[in-house]
């Protein structure tokens, strides 16, 4: 049991999942949003809610950014499946907590949000909650007071509910006693093979054999049925060509998305920040306000007096002491009111009031280092990033017609090929399985192979066979499924029967073999390899096969024996001739062994309790775009 256990809560790959669980994840990147097109297209749907491709974009970047902060070189894991998976589940989980302790009233009051934030460790310095610290980790991702604040109640909302079915978890010092036993057991273990092939040349099989067996199960040497298609498909990058961008709009992009193309521009900037504390009342504000439009009427009149005044005034402790000398920074660093201000700024000159979520601010700048990117430069990636954008609305534009027109004129691909100016395209033989293969659509393959389809010659529904691309088809020709020759399958069927033949002979002699060794009795002609120890974790070469069995055997007397046949190899005997129980000796040992089986049938409650919820929601994946492997 433990190990089945342990395997769930200390493999690499719940290592990185449990990354993403932990409160404080909600600082790195959250608020970084993905770009280009497809992005709001639902990966899943939890009781009709979507999961975008955006958002798992976003989790897959935060492990991301987890993994490169804590030192990891390497991250090819995070183009493995099951990570991809996982990730997912993990935000479908998300999700249905959210939606059950909404359900079930949980809460967390203000008092207990401020106690969680000020305890983060990410906020604190010498032990102690910096609130400049604070602003500052928020600032540098982007991140709202409200939206953080909001993520990490929820957070704690979504932890109170796992706590409460993990603190269930107790397992009793006798279990855990027996638990250990079977756990850290060391047994000696020997093997020997009788194989199949040894025998090959025993085995005689007559021609009638292979015709008989070739009658009997002529469906399983079946060539299944084909299909040629025609099919017309639709997709945004079909458009491209058709696309225009004018000059005006390529500079209007250029100018909304500034913060992407500052190059390596940098500005120094020195400020004076009048809080108005975290969750302002309107008088608070008001008052904030008036104290800042004093301070910048005295700015203005001694503008050479900035530094003393913003050492005089400044509610930022990180900055007053210098001045208010925020040192050099790029674009999109600070908040964006902030940014916008600082870089439409002349050096020297001082802005106005300039309100942010910590306040209001007034900005001197003092030094512009580096150089912006020049729109000629990025143009022709603004304008492929347009002509996709604009392909993309005319998809959308265009997919409903196209879905129309294939049906209510569903005996032939022509009206919607040159309504849209499409290609008819055609097929070589399919199988079901190549249709699928192909078009990477199982969708698809049902569709073909209705009786409306393949019989009555009518096009298929419009499928969506890839993010933003749309497939209809229609059959050709048609070939039902026929059984192959004999003179096909003939040798093939004689192998088998050969091999087969052969295996029953070595899994009869195993199995008298067997039966000897545990009577006591000699055998001759086994060759055993040189014991080994082995243990659960540690296989010293044997197969899963033998492993999965040795520690199966009773060991009440030893040697004792196993037996196993092996598919078409032959029969495996397993010797076990020694048993080393090798429990920890130091009472902290077992006490830790106990606490890690506690935290293991824990996170076992939690994962039932998840997966009761998911069965009771509606939850759908996009697995298309799974495996495509979209992120972005």
């Amino acid at each position: 049991m433990l190990e089945a256990i342990r395997a769930r809560t200390k493999g690499w790959l719940a290592k990185v999942i449990l990354a993403l669980i932990t409160v404080p994840f909600a600082l790195f990147g959250i608020d970084q949003y993905l770009q280009g097109a497809g992005s709001n297209v639902p990966i899943a749907k939890v009781d009709g809610d979507a999961i975008t491709v955006q958002e798992f974009g976003n989790a897959l970047q935060n492990l991301r950014n987890r993994l490169q902060s804590e030192g990891q070189t390497d991250l090819t894991i995070l183009d493995r499946p099951e990570l991809r998976q996982s990730v997912l589940d993990k935000l479908i989980n998300d999700r249905l907590l959210s939606v059950e302790v909404k359900r079930a009233n949980f809460s967390i009051s203000d008092e207990q949000l401020s106690q969680y934030i000020t305890s983060m460790p990410e906020f604190s310095v010498d032990g102690k909650f910096s609130e400049e610290l604070y602003y500052q980790l928020l600032t540098q991702n982007r991140l709202t007071l409200k939206d953080f604040e909001s993520s990490i109640r929820q957070d704690l909302k979504a932890q109170q509910a796992r706590e409460g079915f993990a603190s269930l978890a107790y397992i009793p010092d006798s279990l855990v006693e027996q638990t250990l036993k079977a756990e850290l057991q060391e047994r000696e273990v020997s093997v020997a093979e009788i194989k199949t092939a040894d025998y090959l040349s025993e085995v005689s099989i007559e021609p009638a054999q292979v015709q008989e067996y070739y009658e009997k199960n002529k469906d399983r040497f079946q060539v299944p049925e084909q299909v040629q298609l025609e099919f017309v498909l639709m997709s945004a990058n079909t458009l491209l060509p058709t696309m225009q961008v004018t000059e005006e709009e390529v500079r209007k992009f250029f100018d909304d998305n500034a913060d992407q193309f500052q190059g390596d521009e940098e500005r120094r900037a020195s400020h004076i920040l009048i809080g108005f504390g975290l969750s302002p009342t309107p008088a608070a504000k008001e008052e904030a306000r008036s104290k800042a439009e004093q301070i910048l009427e005295e700015v203005k009149k001694n503008p050479e007096q900035f530094a003393e005044l913003a050492r005089k005034h400044s509610q930022d402790p990180g900055s007053a002491q210098n001045g208010g000398d925020l040192g050099m920074f790029g674009r999109g660093v600070m908040v964006k009111s902030f940014d916008d201000a600082v870089f439409s700024m002349a050096p020297g000159a001082i802005s106005d009031l300039v309100e942010s979520e910590f306040g209001y601010h007034i900005i001197k700048l003092t030094e512009i280092s580096g150089e912006a990117v020049s729109l000629a430069s990025v143009a022709p990636q603004i304008r492929g990033e347009l002509i996709y954008q604009k392909a993309l609305a005319k998809f959308t534009e265009n997919a409903e017609d196209f879905s129309n027109i294939v049906y209510e004129q569903s005996t032939s691909l022509e009206p919607a090929a040159k309504a849209f100016g499409l290609d008819i395209q055609k097929t070589p033989w399919m199988s079901r399985e190549d249709v699928a293969r192909v078009f990477k659509s199982d969708r698809m393959r049902d569709q073909v192979f209705t009786e409306e389809v393949l019989k009555d010659g009518r096009n298929t529904e419009a499928v969506e066979v890839a993010p933003n691309s749309l497939m209809v088809a229609r059959v050709a020709e048609y070939k039902p499924a026929a059984p192959r020759t004999f003179e096909e399958v003939q040798s093939g069927i004689e192998e088998f029967l050969r091999v087969e033949a052969a295996a029953k002979i070595a899994i009869a002699k195993g199995e008298t073999a067997l039966a000897d060794l545990r009577a006591g009795k000699e055998t001759k002609g086994l060759e055993w390899i040189p014991p080994v120890v082995v243990d659960r974790k540690n296989a010293q070469g044997l197969t899963d096969l033998t492993m999965s069995n040795a520690f199966k055997i009773k060991t009440d007397t030893l040697p004792a024996y196993a037996g196993v046949a092996d598919a078409n190899k032959g029969f495996l005997l397993i010797k076990v001739s020694a048993v080393n129980a090798n429990l920890p000796e130091d009472e902290n040992a077992r006490q830790a062994a106990k606490v890690e089986m506690q935290t293991a049938l824990a996170a076992e409650y939690v994962d039932s309790y998840l997966k009761a919820l998911r069965a009771k929601g509606e939850v759908s994946v996009n697995q298309q775009l799974m495996q495509s492997g979209v992120d972005n």
